[in-house]
């Protein structure tokens, strides 16, 4: 998934709206693209992430007529250092992803996604010195105890759920330091990961354990993960320019809410006693932190 941007006007069109929401809905289905390769490793998964990606954002941009952002951040030292550091993390954030998925553990990617927002907030506080209010305080309070809960029931770190919050979480943060657009960053972060990406893939083949190619279905889903992974973020990036920053905060519980559903009735996994009583918690610390942005959406209608 993708960071919350600061949108320039104040306003949620009809056309941001429907692109946001249809975003956050490919999202949520995308469990069910990647349970279908759960046979596949997920570094292999997440290098034809990268490798197919790459077609599908070159190309909007050259019907954008954007090329020229792109060859001038490929001059830029400081903004290619900048993007390879998020490109790094989000590469991280999608082998967890995937590994989660194939796994067994759906669960534990919801819990990730939906702690995200609770984080940000904990990292501008930390990171930025910003202060929190009291009710943001209670949220955290709220999604760290869920946390504690889990910890203390199965006496280890859900690892999955936390790496996929502490990865996106940074890559938000970094995000938005990179002076570039949306589409043009995408791209030069599946730039800067093709090589590695191609590089790894050649190897599996040559080793004889590569999947692309083996067989038909494994060849036409791994190409297609690059438009799985490519479109929804090129869709929710341009249609977050034109919705409101509280808006698009409420409508991204909306993907790991799916991921939640279609990890106990279709993927069969349990809910234990301790997510029983964790992720009622951590769904109140998202009610208590959605009070604000639902007050401001009402006083802004």
């Amino acid at each position: 998934m993708a960071e919350t941007p600061v949108t320039p006007n104040n306003t949620d069109t009809p056309k941001g709206l429907v692109l946001a929401v249809l975003a956050y809905v490919l999202w949520g289905f995308l469990p069910l693209y990647m349970k279908a390769m759960e046979h596949i490793g997920p570094i292999e998964v997440v290098a034809h992430r990268v490798i197919w990606s790459v077609p599908v954002a070159g190309l909007l941009l050259v019907a954008l007529g954007r090329t020229g952002d792109l060859k001038a951040a490929l001059r830029n030292p400081k903004m290619l250092g900048m993007a390879a550091l998020t490109a790094a993390l989000i590469s991280v954030n999608w082998a967890i992803y995937v590994w989660a998925i194939s796994s067994g553990h759906a669960l534990d990617a919801a819990l990730g996604y939906y702690m995200n927002p609770l984080f940000s907030i904990a990292l501008g506080a930390i990171l930025l010195r910003e202060p929190l209010t009291r009710t943001q305080l209670v949220a955290v309070g709220l999604a760290a105890s869920g946390v504690l809960v889990l910890v203390f029931q199965a006496g280890s770190l859900p690892w999955a759920a936390l790496g996929l919050m502490v990865s996106w979480g940074f890559y938000a943060f970094f995000k938005r330091s990179l002076p570039i657009g949306p589409n043009q960053g995408f791209l030069l972060e599946v730039l800067i990961l093709l090589i590695p990406a191609l590089a790894y893939v050649t190897w599996l083949g040559a080793s004889g354990t590569g999947h692309f190619g083996a067989a038909a279905s494994d060849t036409l889903l791994l190409a297609g993960a690059g438009i799985v992974t490519a479109v929804p973020l090129l869709i929710y990036a341009n249609g977050a320019k034109l919705v409101r920053l509280s808006t698009m905060g409420i409508l991204q519980y909306i993907a790991p809410t799916m991921i939640f559903i279609t990890a106990i009735t279709l993927f069969g996994e349990h809910i234990d006693q301790a997510r029983m009583i964790a992720f009622p918690l951590i769904w109140s610390g998202l009610v208590v932190y959605s009070i604000p942005m639902i007050r401001q959406i009402r006083s802004q209608a």
